[in-house]
Parts: C-alpha cells; sequence; structure tokens
C-alpha cells in the first residue's frame, strides 16, 4: 500500500490478517490536521561513501571549517550536521551519519531492569531516588552485571499533583527532580533542622508500599528551596547553566509559568502560550530567580544521574511521546499534531484499540524544523550509554486518531524512518551508546530488516516468542518480561490473572496458560513448583539466548507477584506506584536475586561464537525472521 502525500496510509491489515480500509472522512480529517505538505529546504541524510549530488557551492562544517562542492559531497566529510550554501544564496542542513549504531563488538552484558520510583533503600524519602540509582548500579556491577535499564525519567509539571506514568511525560529532554536525593545535593547542609524533619517525614513514607509522589513532592520541594535561598550555589552551576541550549532557560520559565497559571499552557494569558510570546521576556525579567531555581533543579539531576553512570551503563527508556500540556508540546507546539492522539488500532486482545493521548510530530513539518526537536530528544537521553526506543515502530508508522474519535476511525500516518534511523544511529555513534528498539506487536518485517541495518537491537521476550531461545537474534535485547506484562511469580501462581478479574477485565487466560505450559515444558518444571523456582527456570531459558543484552527485572529477583502496570486500569488500579515489596539492602543479599545473577552472568560471559556485526553462526537472520512470535497488544 502506498501512503498519499500527505503520508496517510489508505488501509492497513489488521491483526487477523484482514485488509481495512480508512474511511474517506478520516483521511479528510487527518488532511485537515497535517496541512499542505511544503518543505521548502528539506535537510539532506547521507551515509558513509553515498554520492548525493549537491550542486556547485560551500559546505559549512560543525566546527567552522568549510568545504568547497562541485557536485557530489566528498567523502571524507566526517560524521556530523553541517550546512550547505549555495551559489544563489540557499542552504540546506546535510546530515552525514554512519547508518549504523554505536555496538561493542564481541561484548556481550546482562543487566537489571528497575523502576527507579519502586527502588527504594532505606535512606529513601518515599520513592526510589537517584542516590538508589547509585547504590544499584554500584551493586550490579559488583555481581557482575552490565547495566541498568531505568523507566523513563521525564520532567512533570512541577505542581502538588504529580502525574504518576512514566510514559507520559511533560518532557522528554529534561527530568523530574523528584528523583533527587536531597542529602547529597550541595549545600544541603545549610537546611539544618529543615533537613532533618524532611528526612523523618520522607523516610515515614516508606511504610507504605504504595508511592505517593504528591507527599513526596510536598516534602522535597521546600528543603531544595531553603538549599537555594540559604546556601553559596557553587559556581559549576553557572558555568553549567551558560553553556546549556536556550532550552533550559524555556523550560524553566514554562515551570515559573506552570506553577502562576496552572498546568495547562493553553489555559495561560495569550502572550504567553507560545515560547515566543511577547510576554515571556517579562516573566524572565520578574521571577529570574525562580527561572534559575528550576534550571539548578535540572543541574542536580545531572550531577546525580552522571554519579550513578559512573559506575555502570544506564540504559534510559524513551517514551513514544509527551504530553500535550507540557513543555516540549509548548516548545514545539507548531511541529506537534495538538488536534491528534497516538494509540493502536484495535487487535484480539482489545477490540477497541487503544488511545494514549499522546500528540504525535508532523511528518512534514519536522523535515522543515530540520529534524532538531528529535535531535534534541534523542541526545538529550544517550549520555549514560544506552537508550530503549519505546514503541519503535514510530519511527515508521503511527497510528493517529483525531480528537474526539475512537481508536477505530484512526489511521496510520508513515514517517520518513530512513532519516530518523540515520539520526539515532549520529547521536548513537557520538554517544558510544547502546540502541534498542521496542519492537514488540504488530511489526512490518521491513522495519525490523532496516532497524537491524543500523545496528539497533531488537527487543525480545520469553513470554512471546515460541521457539528455542538459542534461535533469537543475536542483535537483541533479551528478556522474561516487561512492565506491563505478568512478572513470573505473578504469571505462574496464577495472581495475575485473579488481579485482572478483580479489576473487571476479561484476561486471555487461553494465552496466558499456553505461556504457562511452555515454560513448564521447556524447562522440565513440575506444576507444583514455587515461584522462586519458576523464576529460576524462566531466565535459565533465557540465558540460552544468544543476544547482546540478557535483562531481568528486579520484580522477578524478588518473586514479587504483581507488575508495574496493567494497561489501561488507571481508573481502578495505582498503577507506576507499587514500591518492591523490599528495600534495596533486601534485594542486595536476595538469594533468588543473587541466583539470577550467576545464571544470567554465566551466559553473558561464555564465548558465544557470534561475529563482531552479531551473526548467528548457525546462519539464522539477524532480525530473526525464522522465529515464530505470539501477537500482542500494542500498548503505551
Amino acid at each position: 500500500m502506498t501512503a498519499d502525500r500527505w503520508g496517510i496510509d489508505p488501509s492497513y491489515v489488521d491483526a487477523t490478517g484482514r485488509l481495512r480500509r480508512i474511511s474517506d472522512e478520516t483521511v479528510g480529517r487527518l488532511r485537515d490536521i497535517i496541512g499542505e505538505p511544503n518543505v521548502t529546504r528539506p535537510p539532506l541524510v547521507v551515509g558513509p561513501a553515498e554520492r548525493i549530488n549537491l550542486g556547485v557551492g560551500e559546505l559549512i562544517l560543525e566546527d567552522g571549517a568549510s568545504v568547497v562542492v562541485r557536485g557530489t559531497v566528498p567523502s571524507d566529510v566526517p560524521f556530523g550536521y553541517h550546512t550547505f550554501a549555495d551559489r544563489a544564496g540557499g542552504s540546506r542542513r546535510v546530515i552525514v551519519s554512519p547508518r549504523r549504531c554505536h555496538l561493542s563488538p564481541g561484548r556481550r552484558d546482562w543487566g537489571w531492569a528497575a523502576q527507579l520510583y519502586a527502588t527504594r533503600s532505606a535512606q529513601s524519602w518515599g520513592i526510589g531516588d537517584l542516590g538508589d540509582l547509585a547504590q544499584l548500579a554500584r551493586w550490579s556491577k559488583g555481581v557482575g552485571a552490565g547495566f541498568v535499564l531505568v523507566n523513563p525519567l521525564g520532567a512533570v509539571a512541577p505542581m502538588e499533583t504529580q502525574q504518576p506514568s512514566p510514559y507520559f511525560p511533560a518532557s522528554r529532554r529534561y527530568r523530574n527532580p523528584i528523583y533527587l536525593r536531597i542529602e547529597d545535593v550541595p549545600g544541603a547542609a545549610h537546611a539544618g533542622d529543615t533537613l532533618e524533619q524532611a528526612a523523618a517525614a520522607g523516610r515515614a513514607l516508606n511504610q507504605r508500599r504504595g508511592i505517593d509522589r504528591d507527599a513526596v513532592w510536598r516534602i522535597k520541594r521546600p528543603v531544595l528551596e531553603t538549599i537555594w535561598r540559604t546556601s553559596a550555589i557553587p559556581a559549576e552551576f553557572d558555568r553549567w547553566y551558560d553553556a546549556q541550549p536556550a532550552s533550559l532557560c524555556q523550560f524553566a520559565v514554562w515551570c515559573v509559568l506552570a506553577e502562576q497559571h496552572g498546568p495547562h499552557w493553553r489555559d495561560w494569558p495569550a502572550d504567553c502560550r507560545r515560547p515566543d510570546g511577547a510576554g515571556i521576556a517579562s516573566v524572565l525579567a520578574e521571577h529570574a530567580d525562580r527561572v534559575r531555581f528550576h534550571a539548578w533543579l535540572q543541574w542536580l539531576v545531572e550531577l546525580q544521574l552522571d554519579a550513578a553512570a559512573g559506575a555502570i551503563r544506564i540504559v534510559h527508556d524513551l517514551p513514544i511521546g509527551v504530553d500535550p500540556n507540557g513543555f516540549d508540546a509548548w516548545a514545539w507546539q507548531d511541529v506537534l499534531a495538538l488536534d491528534v492522539s497516538v494509540g493502536a488500532p484495535p487487535d484480539i486482545f482489545n477490540r477497541r484499540g487503544q488511545h494514549w493521548g499522546l500528540p504525535p510530530f508532523m511528518p512534514w513539518r519536522l523535515r522543515e524544523a530540520q529534524y532538531q526537536p528529535f535531535i534534541d530528544t534523542i541526545r538529550a537521553n544517550l549520555a549514560s550509554g544506552g537508550l530503549r526506543l519505546d514503541h519503535v515502530v514510530g519511527l515508521f508508522r503511527l497510528w493517529w486518531i483525531p480528537n474526539g474519535s475512537q481508536p477505530t476511525d484512526g489511521a496510520y500516518v508513515r514517517y520518513p524512518a530512513d532519516e530518523l534511523l540515520a539520526i539515532v544511529a549520529l547521536e548513537s555513534h557520538r554517544a558510544a551508546a547502546v540502541i534498542v528498539g521496542e519492537d514488540l506487536g504488530t511489526v512490518e518485517e521491513s522495519a525490523r530488516q532496516a532497524l537491524a541495518e543500523h545496528d539497533m537491537l531488537s527487543y525480545r521476550l520469553l513470554w512471546f516468542e515460541q521457539g528455542d531461545p538459542a534461535t533469537w537474534p543475536a542483535k537483541a535485547m533479551a528478556a522474561v518480561t516487561t512492565h506491563d506484562l505478568p512478572t513470573v511469580a505473578g504469571l505462574w501462581g496464577g495472581a495475575d490473572l485473579e488481579t485482572q478479574r478483580g479489576l473487571g477485565l476479561d484476561p486471555d487466560t487461553e494465552s496466558t496458560e499456553a505461556i504457562r505450559t511452555r515454560l513448564g515444558e521447556a524447562s522440565d518444571l513440575d506444576p507444583t513448583a514455587t515461584a522462586e523456582d519458576a523464576v529460576v527456570a524462566a531466565h535459565e531459558l533465557l540465558a540460552k539466548a544468544p543476544a547482546v543484552f540478557l535483562s531481568a527485572t528486579l520484580d522477578d529477583a524478588v518473586a514479587e507477584t504483581e507488575r508495574p502496570n496493567i494497561p489501561g486500569t488507571d481508573d481502578r488500579r495505582r498503577n507506576w506506584c507499587l514500591a518492591l515489596p523490599v528495600d534495596l539492602e533486601t534485594i542486595e543479599t536476595h538469594p533468588l536475586a543473587a541466583r539470577l545473577a550467576t545464571v544470567l552472568g554465566a551466559a553473558t560471559s561464555a564465548p558465544d561464537g557470534n561475529d563482531p556485526d552479531g551473526n548467528d553462526p548457525d546462519g539464522n537472520d539477524p532480525d530473526g525472521n525464522d522465529t515464530a512470535q505470539m501477537p500482542r497488544p500494542q500498548q503505551l
């Protein structure tokens, strides 16, 4: 099928294999929202040694040097973002990309997948924080792990009511200061009794299993404000602040405006509804100290995150979109389709489809913006050495649902995937960061092939793959489960099904039982085996996979039966608000966690025979086309 010039696919193949045509009404509404595509100076994306004719002119490199061009791009031009100026006075961006993401040849690692908010220690103030991440990183390295995968840490509106979902951030470029370890903030000692009283109140919250973000922020924010007022802010902050892009000041101004007028920028005074509005300068002038305070919070987060990443690779998780009322949407409102939500069409698990409430980039406007919003988003998340792209097929196509419509009344809109993948590869190369693409659900085979060609790791789950893990692709992160699927203990003992029924859901009992049966048969596991035995058996199977990364959740490391999130139940369940049942100190000495570390450590330290490009020595296609996969719902 061929998309029209707006990028809209006229039809799609549903989860049952049936061709579904998009209604004229939906196509018309989406065309009105997208507008007439008009990219006047599209960027040119070039790979190594690609001969693309530019014409005659001058190529101005990132470092300011210039190269005379007479036709094609010279083969020795460095990777990066350059500008071509032609003789007629026009210019366009030229992006030279390696076309392959960073990988360490011959290296394999295992690691923990952690919901940071849930990973509390004795020092936590009701929520897992960056001090806990540093502790987790040190322990993980000590038991042989090579990475820690954490939930998205994106910023939310700085209000007393905190957004709980990590996948609904106000910004994917800046982070939530609720994760700060207050005692580690420079100048914290100046807070005196205020710090001691807050620490006692914060640690009292650890007695509750549920994470109360609102209560945590009510305790942390006043202490941070006290430190800002009473301590000498280090000169390092001033130097850092001066070196930051203008977007940091923009973000801090947005925080001030949200505190004054509420979190919904479309309800603000008219002269502040845009980042270039007439009222922004006066806000910056009148509230300069508060603006710097919010910038200082971002500096503190960066300091503490860098400290954690000094021990081990931290792999961040990038959500597919942002809160339409948040900072990124305010800053990039001309590039986003704010009258649309992305989601998923109906499938065998969800006959109504899914609506995620996240506005997508408009493809042609993103190109007109020279891809800068996309570049900034990717770059902001790579500093710690790794990135997992949630719903990576969004680089190829997204299911757009016009506001006010049902998911059934949406359509797929295509993106310039080849150019987006090239940018990811360039940023990965520069940061020496491994990229994982979460390619679960309905994925076109051409998309998987493209990901593999760009050295982006696939994402393979024991719960979905029916083949022998030894046949899985090497270019992959392999795991048993994810944050929105049953834990091993929850599936093995039936607790997850009971929870779903208790929430009024109609769970897919047949598929769940089929997974349980496969696990038992493949591991020769007695049906009456304990949850701990099932956890070990599942990870022994996982250990057979030749994947570059093997990942185990901390939930499974302690045989937790409840998962972090059950999609579609936010009105009935406090998703993303469940702490682990034991603290981090207990996890460090937990016998089950030790067994998983031993199993996965032995697998990744043993020679696997894979070549540096990740090809299976038995000749299997590295993108895994020979492995059967269970269908799954596309979900946030």
